[in-house]
């Protein structure tokens, strides 16, 4: 099935005025259910076996706990307004730069598409780096040499993510694979707050002290820690995942949103607080490091990170593999000789730089930072408040008005903040450690 997305608007109420294109994808296929799970897969993949390192012991108790509640709160805000605009002016907008493009016009449409596939691309470099240091912490549990490095697990996490790829054609075709990340996640998370809790209830007393070498050390981690935050919470790629809701789409897409903040983001909220108590500020970035226990229970943790990193990633490199379906009019069956040779160049391509780069700078931390900065900030706090602004703005009341130009400023700044030390974080880190180091 494709969107009915062809027909251009009229350039008298400036809306997008260049052709936009059918999707080679499935669209309206899925339940509201089904969405809540997909969304539920990305906030809690193995990215949550970091979040005890990478907000927690730069932020604390106090500003970890409530910068994850704040966070929460303000990323269902936020993504709510996206979905209520994806229906705007009478059509469905199956892909976000379509959204803004229909909103703003022609320039906000690729400016939109260059974030968004900054946002996914460095997601995706994020889920490699840690899927190969799942697998290096499974082989380290077996083998005393160490022979191999986190480059090599690296190579081959990509490795698997393109046999995946190029054997799960679109998004709703997951079906069978959520249900397996689910699992997945329920094992990793389970074991990780099982042997956090043994640990932490035989430990001495823990340091929670924040360990700042400098003012501006204090400072530049601190925004850091804050655009983890938000990066925790947000796929960047709303409007896709909604594109597959069945009608209504905006209201199935809200109980999915809610599903996600609800009972999604327990699991996560558990490994990270439990994480940071049982280990303070001595707490690994990847915390089954950090965790003590037998033999075949890390392994099993660390096996099933693995494995859902591969099906995470898949998730947030869908809009990469749509756009490229579409653009050379891949259709018909996924079985064909032509379509399975097609998946082979083009995500076997994107893959393979993706890999590149991660074994290159395999630093998670910034990464997460980095990411939530450049583009997590703008899609999902400003843009999602502007373009509401946009839209509404006849039936807004001044005040709300008001409100939402104080998120997009504020969050503006946020951003240029997080930018700036998100590409310190990297800089600094590639000075001490050289290119395909073992983290």
């Amino acid at each position: 099935m494709v969107a009915d997305n062809g027909d251009e608007p009229d350039d008298d109420n400036n809306k997008l005025t260049l052709h936009v294109p059918e999707t080679s994808h499935q669209i309206s296929t899925d339940s509201w259910f089904q969405a809540g799970f997909v969304l539920t897969t990305g906030i809690n993949s193995v990215f949550v076996l970091g979040y005890s390192g990478t907000i927690m012991v730069p932020l604390g108790w106090v500003g970890g706990v409530v910068g994850l509640l704040l966070a929460t709160a303000i990323s269902l805000y936020a993504n709510m307004l996206v979905a209520k605009l994806h229906e705007f002016d009478g059509k469905r907008h199956i892909r976000y730069r379509d959204l803004a493009g229909q909103i703003y016009g022609r320039e906000a449409y690729y400016i939109t598409w260059a974030l968004q596939y900054v946002n996914l691309f460095m997601i995706n470099i994020g889920y490699l780096i840690l899927g190969g240091s799942a697998l290096k912490a499974f082989y380290v549990l077996f083998n005393e040499e160490h022979t191999l490095k986190l480059p090599h697990f690296i190579a081959i996490e990509g490795v698997v993510c393109i046999l995946f790829a190029i054997s799960t054609p679109h998004l709703s075709s997951l079906r069978i694979w959520l249900g397996c990340s689910t699992v997945l996640s329920l094992i990793y998370i389970i074991v990780a707050c099982v042997l956090a809790t043994k640990d932490g209830l035989n430990a001495p007393p823990r340091d929670y002290t924040i360990h700042w070498t400098s003012t501006t050390s204090r400072i530049f981690s601190t925004i850091g820690a804050s655009a983890n935050l938000v990066f925790a919470f947000n796929t960047g790629m709303l409007p896709e995942i909604q594109a597959t809701v069945r009608q209504p789409a905006v209201k199935n897409m809200l109980k999915a949103l809610y599903f996600q903040f609800s009972v999604g983001v327990v699991p996560m909220y558990a490994v990270t607080f439990i994480g940071y108590w049982a280990y303070g500020s001595s707490t690994a970035t990847y915390l089954l490091n950090s965790a003590t226990g037998p033999l075949w229970v890390k392994a099993s943790a660390n096996i099933s990170a693995f494995l859902q990193s591969v099906i995470a990633l898949h998730i947030f490199a869908s809009p990469a593999y749509e756009y490229l379906d579409t653009k050379f009019g891949i259709i018909g069956s996924a079985l064909k000789l032509q379509n399975i040779a097609f998946r082979i160049l083009a995500r076997g391509s994107y893959l393979t730089i993706s890999t590149l780069v991660s074994a290159m700078l395999p630093f998670l931390g910034d990464f997460e930072s980095l990411t939530g900065a450049l583009s997590t900030f703008p899609l999902t706090f400003i843009l999602a408040n502007h373009m509401f602004l946009m839209a509404k703005k006849n039936k807004l009341s001044s005040l709300q008005q008001s409100w939402h130009w104080l998120n997009v400023g504020f969050f503006a700044l946020m951003s240029v903040a997080a930018t700036v030390t998100g590409i310190r974080l990297i800089i600094v880190d590639s000075k001490e450690y050289h290119i395909f180091a073992d983290v």
